[in-house]
């Protein structure tokens, strides 16, 4: 007998008690701040121990982190699905505005996205996470930038400082919308930054 469908009950759960425990902390931490939540609080308010707490969880910064740990892989997975022929500007520009159409799709989405963008922007500890993983994310794009051009000494060093400058622009719509206070359309902010570094992805681009 197959025990797939046991496996996937238990996904099931033990997604369902992340999910809890994330949203627990999520507006713990919008109400009191990140140095005024402790773990316990958390493990109360998500109604379970905090032992169960550390099976899915690290720390504090690991729950508010996961709320973007997708964001990475949703963009290197749009950039592999762009046209090989588009212009980089074009397709970086789509790569980014994938997680950030997703903050910004609903309202009640949106103002819970923005609470989180601002508690991570504004908090030293959970700042330095979330730019240690967006150098992950830029080894990803490099990656995948310089496999839509043929092998050359320029498409390594390219394809990283096309990867960088994505991800700065990224950076600045996500501080601008949070310093806005959400009044700011982060997708427009996402075209708008890259309209201004189409000039140097596009004349840049190492020559086939």
């Amino acid at each position: 007998m197959s025990t797939r469908p046991a496996v996937t009950l238990a996904q099931r759960k033990r997604q369902l008690v992340s999910d809890e425990l994330s949203e627990a902390a999520l507006q713990l931490l919008a109400l009191k701040g990140f140095d005024g939540v402790t773990i316990d609080e958390i493990a109360v308010a998500a109604g379970v121990s905090k032992r169960t707490f550390f099976r899915y969880f690290a720390s504090k910064e690991d729950v508010v982190v996961q709320f973007l740990s997708g964001m990475g892989e949703a963009m290197r997975a749009e950039l592999a699905a762009r046209p090989a022929g588009e212009p980089p500007s074009v397709a970086l520009r789509h790569t980014v505005q994938v997680p950030v159409a997703e903050c910004a799709d609903r309202s009640d989405h949106a103002e819970r996205a923005l609470r989180v963008v601002r508690l991570i922007l504004r908090t030293p500890a959970l700042r330095a996470r979330f730019l240690e993983r967006q150098a992950q994310w830029r080894d990803d794009l490099a990656t995948e930038l310089g496999r839509r051009l043929p092998p050359g000494p320029d498409t390594d060093l390219w394809a990283h400082l096309a990867a960088g400058m994505t991800l700065t622009a990224f950076d600045t719509v996500l501080r601008r919308w949070s310093d806005s206070d959400g009044t700011e359309d982060p997708t427009t902010l996402t075209d708008r930054a890259f309209t201004l570094l189409a000039p140097a992805l596009d004349s840049g681009q190492p020559s086939v």
